[in-house]
């Protein structure tokens, strides 16, 4: 297997799709048309709602800037920072982002519910089996390989790194390196 390194300066920004931001789509799995996954950095640069995904289970973490308060279905606010753990919420719920202090720079999952799963988890984490893909990214530089090999590579700030199973990925996670793991497991209906 082959581990892909994605980086998000690398990724022709596109405005989402209620006007109120950009994104860069790191990765669509299987296909850009047909996702199962995907793995976006988005630029908040003013309050607004979030688009609605029926059916998709999202995570969303603060990579840059002051922070974001959010709100789902009209529920209390919920303040996520950088640094914070990844924040997991249901697609078609009415979500509002409401900017603590400037623009934000922030990391978001979306998988599809009713044909996958996925965990989100810290850096020092292993690798989860069963999994039909395994992913790094990498809110500060680090370094990445596939399970098994010495070719350490290194994974820059706002990566994410990935691999088809059966590979997994062993991560190098300097003292302070902020990011995440994530692991997506296929159910009934996945391909």
């Amino acid at each position: 297997m082959t581990l892909a390194i994605v980086r998000a300066e690398g990724v022709t920004p596109a405005p989402w799709r209620n006007g109120g931001g950009v994104t860069r789509e790191l990765l669509a799995w299987p296909r850009v048309e047909d996702w199962i996954v995907r793995v976006s950095v988005a630029d908040v640069a003013a309050d607004g709602p979030f688009s609605s995904f029926h059916g998709v289970e999202r995570w969303f973490a603060v990579v840059d800037g002051e922070g974001v308060e959010l709100t789902h279905d009209g529920g209390a606010p919920i303040r996520l920072r950088a640094g914070d753990a990844v924040h997991r919420f249901r697609g078609e719920a009415v979500t509002y982002c409401r900017l603590v202090a400037g623009p934000t720079r922030d990391f978001n999952l979306m998988v599809r519910r009713d044909l996958a799963d996925a965990v989100v988890a810290p850096l020092a984490a292993g690798p989860d089996a069963g999994a039909a893909w395994s992913a790094c990214f990498a809110a500060t530089p680090l370094r990445v390989r596939l399970a098994g090999t010495q070719s350490w590579q290194l994974l820059p700030e706002r990566s994410l790194a990935w691999t088809a199973a059966p590979s997994a990925l062993d991560v190098d996670a300097p003292a302070g390196a902020r990011g995440w793991r994530i692991a997506a497991m296929l159910s009934g209906g996945g391909r």
